[in-house]
């Protein structure tokens, strides 16, 4: 295998193709191109400081050595993170399947009817489980969906009070998260210990943690009485297996339920990518952040998923929003609700029974040895008390190859989990120096705490327990869905690439899936070793000094790219500084985590040609001069230009004493050919899932860097467990965020090299192009920058022809799909537009096939205009076509079937067939239903 193969198999088009495609846009080499398209103020001529590009084997080589380098333990820490047994049919059939892997975000809802439902398993999973309502279809993790909770606590009390109470017990990551998020809002945490201390006269809400860190299973009841008396709402952290037997959180009255579905057949992965949940009683459902998938009904009636209250969405409520979650954690919620699929209700008991039989039977023996054990109810994590010598009793552990949890001098924790044995028992008691033990056991949980309620009513919960239902059941939904292993997703600004198999291989090795975050450092040198060498990599592809990989999404690298910006004001006694200013095409996103940042947004305009407008900018600063604290912006452009003013728009923002946030989410367009941290950034997040190959898993993960200039180094986010010695916000509740997923762009990196690089941006920019000069003559290009060049993707403008036809941008998209495409992006940033990026991994012959399907949509929109169909029926309106309604008995359409059911090019042995017709979006948001419907409801 010679070295350019990787670099060859990555790039879609061929030397010939590349050819064809400078032919079509004018120019006789990418480089030439570049040259073009790109402002030579910001164009780097350099090469990229990388190691030369290594094989694939090269680079699985050198990967198996850094795994080898980290040591697989018995991991007994616990502290919300758990070994677990992934099913082999999950994990061979979800995590390592591009059916799933591959997916976007299923906002083109008829063709992501498989996800929609897992996801809806998820959601009904969660709320039986915690006895509430509503719940969303997951968040980032445990810590962020902890300081979520905070979030919407204070949105629905009618307490004036800034107070938060978080019970001394929760998870010390969750805390130092809640802490990080709080004080930019002005929110005061106060860490009470609940069991003995009294609460403040005045609280807008209380965390409360079931069982505690300790381990502590106790009687919420009257706190949450107490929280209510004063208007607080009640966010009870809990662990989902112990749910099974314990009383549920809203069973007491708990408002909100947060936590981790990690233990449900997700590897602990180093910290990440785990599905953090939030839930919420009756009421609080419209306030819930993040995505919540819902229950509509199709064009002929039948029941449809779709992702419910999209008003919500960040990039429509800007700067009012309340969260910047615009993400999800899709890939291993499904992973969670089919662990609770296939086990089923009593699978889950059996689980949860025999873990906490492991625990009660570890505190007997501590107990029989004289070890004083705190004498509590408890689930799986047993506290253990022995005077100065906690140190020496986790050395003695780690010795015989278990992990156990040194809380401080004193005491040590230890938790077990479904992967815990006798002989794992018998190591910790040796390491507490006490002998074996092999008497009767009590159960320690309290009696008038048992779990009474029934849960996971649903059938499919309780249909597919072996091996082969529930192979066919993941391979029936995974049918319904249409991803990269189906074709093209020319999503703008979403870049959705090859997510090659070698890089993902390594995620499911035991050496990266099975370390526990909190492992010690002596464990998991070959971790530390791969992501100080993807950080480094990342700094030099990018021009800056340091990066930080905790960010486990682009919003969550947003805000800790603007926490080290105030942070830094702050160093240097500039704490007035909080304008930040804000283009008006920008991501929602970036509004929202100005806001969460304590920040105020100040919009700049953009001129008729998408670039900010320089002289509105000019007027922005000289009115908040002394308070500009930062501008955000995204380049290339969020109309995909190479602005030609970025350089001297940063020289303005830090002549007025602001800080230049460059959002990375077009990154893309870059790599190689100019560096954000050499043109006058001083931030930026970089999206891994997009530039750097990590997948979208249907919506999640993903990962957000933060690179920052050497002096926003020491403001980057810090350990969770450790955050405030080092007076930096923790940012996740891992150190490393999802670290899991990190030898997906190690292996990228490793194997692109400087070269292979350099040239996917430079045929990602080509491929853009080439669609726009296609297409051009069939539909106005919104946008274009230096001699009418794009960068990475175009905007086609379809608003003419609306205007003439009535057909509309969401006519096309559903039509897009009777041709075996998923839609560009739909009215962003631009209402009526599709905004399409093509990635270099595309070849010619699916460009080709995209731009054919294009111009045949075009066609068929002016047989509409000339009458030939009917404005409101005809195959744009009725799109997409099932296979049900082309073979029904009647036709009453004025256009063929097979024009409907196999439009010009399609391969009519290969085609996709959606499940469902268009989906009613506005019914399902008046009949709000989130969790599985009944089987009836699917009858004819």
């Amino acid at each position: 295998m010679s070295v350019e193969q990787f670099a060859t198999r990555h790039i879609g088009p061929g030397a010939d193709d590349e050819r064809r495609m400078l032919e079509a846009v004018g120019h006789d080499s990418i480089d030439e191109l570049m040259d073009a398209a790109i402002p030579e103020v910001i164009r780097w001529h350099g090469t990229l400081d990388l190691p030369e590009a290594a094989t694939e084997a090269e680079a699985i080589a050198e990967l198996r050595a850094l795994a080898a380098r980290n040591t697989v333990a018995v991991s007994m820490i616990g502290l919300g993170y758990h070994g677990t047994h992934t099913p082999a049919v999950i994990r061979r059939n979800v995590l390592e399947d591009p059916a799933w892997y591959t997916a976007y975000t299923p906002y083109q809802p008829e063709i992501s009817q498989g996800r929609l439902e897992a996801l809806l398993n998820f959601q009904t999973m969660v709320t039986d489980l915690t006895g509430l309502a509503t719940a969303n279809a997951s968040m980032l993790d445990e810590g962020t969906a902890a300081a979520e909770a905070m979030t919407l606590a204070r949105r629905a009390s009618k307490s004036k009070s800034r107070v938060y109470v978080v019970d001394a017990d929760a998870l010390p990551q969750t805390i130092a998260v809640i802490t990080s998020r709080a004080e930019p809002l002005g929110i005061e945490v106060r860490v009470v210990d609940v069991e003995r201390d009294e609460l403040p006269g005045e609280f807008f809400g209380l965390h409360l943690q079931y069982p505690g860190a300790s381990g502590a299973v106790r009687d919420h009841a009257g706190l949450v009485e107490s929280a209510h008396a004063v208007g607080a709402l009640v966010t009870v952290a809990a662990d989902l297996l112990a749910l099974t037997l314990l009383r549920a959180p809203g069973e007491i009255g708990a408002d909100i339920a947060a936590g981790t579905t990690q233990r449900f057949g997700v590897p602990m992965g180093f910290g990440g990518p785990h599905a953090g949940y939030l839930a919420v009683r009756s009421g609080l459902e419209r306030m819930l952040p993040g995505r919540l998938v819902g229950v509509s009904r199709d064009a002929d009636g039948n029941p449809a998923y779709r992702l419910a209250l999209q008003t919500r969405e960040q990039h429509i409520r800007r700067e009012k929003a309340t969260s910047n979650i615009c993400t999800a954690q899709v890939l291993l919620a499904v992973m969670a609700g089919m662990y609770a699929v296939y086990h089923g209700p009593d699978g889950l008991r059996e689980i949860a029974t025999r873990t906490h039989a492991m625990a009660a039977r570890l505190a007997a023996g501590l107990r029989a040895g004289g070890v004083d054990v705190a004498d509590v109810a408890f689930f799986d994590t047993v506290t253990a008390r022995v005077p100065g010598a906690a140190a020496q009793v986790v050395a003695a552990a780690a010795e015989r190859g278990v992990n156990l949890r040194l809380v401080d001098a004193d005491r040590v924790g230890v938790s077990c989990d479904e992967t815990t044995t006798l002989a794992h028992l018998a190591q910790v008691w040796a390491a507490f120096g006490v002998p074996a033990f092999d008497g009767a056991v009590d159960a320690a949980l309290p009696v008038d705490l048992a779990r009474t309620s029934d849960f996971l009513t649903h059938p499919v919960f309780r249909s597919h327990h072996s091996e082969t239902a529930m192979l066919r059941y993941l391979r029936r939904l995974s049918d319904f869905d249409y991803a990269l292993d189906r074709g093209m997703i020319p999503l703008g600004s979403c870049t959705m690439k090859l997510n090659a198999t070698t890089e993902m291989e390594p995620v499911s090795w035991a050496e990266f899936a099975n370390v526990h975050p909190f492992a010690p450092d002596a464990q998991t040198a070959g971790y530390r070793e791969m992501i100080g060498q993807l950080e480094s990599w990342l700094a030099e592809v990018t021009g800056y000094d340091a990066v930080s990989v905790q960010p486990n999404a682009g919003s969550q690298g947003e805000l800790a790219g603007l926490l080290a910006i105030r942070s830094y004001h702050a160093s240097r006694g500039e704490t007035h500084r909080d304008v930040c200013l804000i283009p008006s095409s920008a991501h929602g996103t970036n509004a929202a985590s100005a806001v969460m940042a304590g920040m105020r947004v100040v919009v700049v305009a953009c001129d008729d040609n998408g670039n900010v407008d320089l002289v509105d900018l000019d007027a922005k600063i000289d009115k908040h001069r002394d308070a500009l604290a930062a501008i955000m912006v995204t380049y290339p452009s969020t109309h995909g230009v190479y602005e030609t003013g970025i350089a001297s728009l940063c020289a303005k923002v830090h002549d007025a004493g602001g800080q230049v946030y460059v959002d990375g989410a077009n990154l893309n367009a870059l790599v190689g050919f100019a560096k954000p941290g050499r043109f006058g950034a001083d931030v930026s997040h970089l999206n891994l899932h997009k530039t750097f190959c990590i997948p979208h898993g249907g919506g999640g993960p993903g990962v957000g860097p933060v690179a920052v200039r050497a002096h926003l180094a020491p403001f980057l986010p810090g350990d969770p467990l450790g955050a405030h010695a080092d007076a930096t916000p923790a940012i996740s509740a891992a150190k490393y965020g999802s670290a899991g997923i990190l030898p997906i762009p190690w292996a990228y990196l490793r194997m692109m090299g400087a070269e292979g690089l350099t040239r996917a941006t430079g045929v990602a920019v080509l491929a853009a192009n080439y669609v726009a000069a296609r297409l051009r003559g069939h539909y106005p290009v919104l946008y274009a920058g230096n001699k009418g060049l794009v960068a990475h993707e175009c905007i086609l403008d379809l608003r003419p022809l609306t205007k003439a036809t009535g057909v509309s941008v969401d006519d096309v998209a559903k039509r897009l799909i009777d041709y075996g495409f998923h839609a560009p992006t739909m009215s962003f940033p631009v209402a009526g537009t599709l905004m399409v990026e093509p990635t270099e991994s595309e070849d010619l012959a699916e460009l080709d096939r995209f731009c054919d399907a294009m111009i045949a949509i075009r066609a068929e929109i002016e047989q509409v205009a000339a009458g030939q169909w009917p404005a409101g029926d005809n195959p744009l309106t009725n799109a997409p076509h099932t296979a049900a309604m082309v073979s029904g008995d009647e036709w009453p359409h004025p256009y063929p079937r097979s024009v409907g059911a196999y439009p010009a090019g399609v391969d009519r042995a290969g085609k996709y067939w959606p499940p469902v017709r268009r989906i009613d979006g506005a019914y399902g948001d008046r009949n709000l239903v989130c969790s599985c419907p009944s089987p009836e409801a699917f009858e004819d």
